[in-house]
């Protein structure tokens, strides 16, 4: 009984250094990683609109959000905070649009070149956003999780509309690759230099963080998926409601 202990222990130990377990407090649905929120997201979203982002310094750059559709158009939106299929299970998001500052954007569309010759383009999860949306990730989050949100007492770089969630598919069949992780896995799976999954997923998840890198894209070491544009300090955390399609 002891022996078979120990290595019941040691394959739960095991199991969960290589991020496969789903805690309690989490779980998939349909292949989408959720958590169970702390409190309700509508009660959430309703006290977002009493609460103001952190002060701005001065001297930072004017904003300028640009549609990254009609600039890249081999690009494909996948904006999951527009729909149930994330990890709070609802919309914060009115429409699936993803912007980014224009020195960001065009950097992305010359990634998104350098990409197509390898036969992939990206596809987008997510962009700009606005930070009552970060105010309710960050209060929406068990405490134990929060290493994988924002916190809205800085801001975020989504908030700053530098920062780009995204990953690839195959321009032959339109089907997305296959990564390490799913997008917005709260695991160990979901860390950029994660050693586990096939060497396929591994390679293709280094080709996207090469091409980002080249162009002045930032990775994070807890999310393959996410990347920052260097100029990101120069400009301000930003409260915009998301724009819908008819507000262009």
């Amino acid at each position: 009984m002891k022996n078979s202990l120990r290595r019941t222990g040691r394959l739960f130990l095991a199991t969960a250094a290589l991020g496969l377990l789903v805690l309690p407090a989490c779980r998939v649905h349909n292949s989408v990683f959720r958590i169970e929120p702390v409190r309700p997201i509508a009660d959430l979203q309703r006290e977002a609109l009493t609460v103001s982002p952190p002060p701005q310094s001065e001297g930072l750059r004017a904003s300028e959000l640009v549609d990254l559709v009609p600039l890249i158009p081999s690009a494909r939106l996948d904006i999951r905070y527009a729909s149930e299929r994330n990890f709070l299970g609802t919309p914060v998001y009115p429409a699936a649009r993803a912007l980014l500052q224009r020195p960001a954007a065009k950097a992305l569309a010359r990634v998104a070149e350098a990409l197509k010759a390898r036969g992939f383009g990206l596809l987008i999860h997510d962009a700009y956003r606005p930070w009552s949306v970060t105010w309710v990730f960050w209060q929406a989050t068990p405490e134990h999780q929060h290493g994988f949100v924002a916190n809205p007492d800085r801001g975020s770089v989504h908030n700053r509309g530098c920062a780009i969630d995204l990953s690839l598919y195959r321009l032959a069949d339109g089907r997305p690759v296959t990564m390490p992780s799913g997008y917005d896995e709260f695991s160990p799976r979901a860390a950029a230099a994660y050693p586990g999954g096939t060497a396929k997923q591994r390679q293709l998840r280094d080709l996207l963080r090469q091409a980002m890198m080249a162009e002045g894209f930032k990775p994070i070491t807890s999310e393959w998926w996410h990347f920052d544009y260097r100029d990101s300090a120069l400009y301000p955390v930003l409260n915009v409601p998301f724009p819908t399609p008819q507000a262009d």
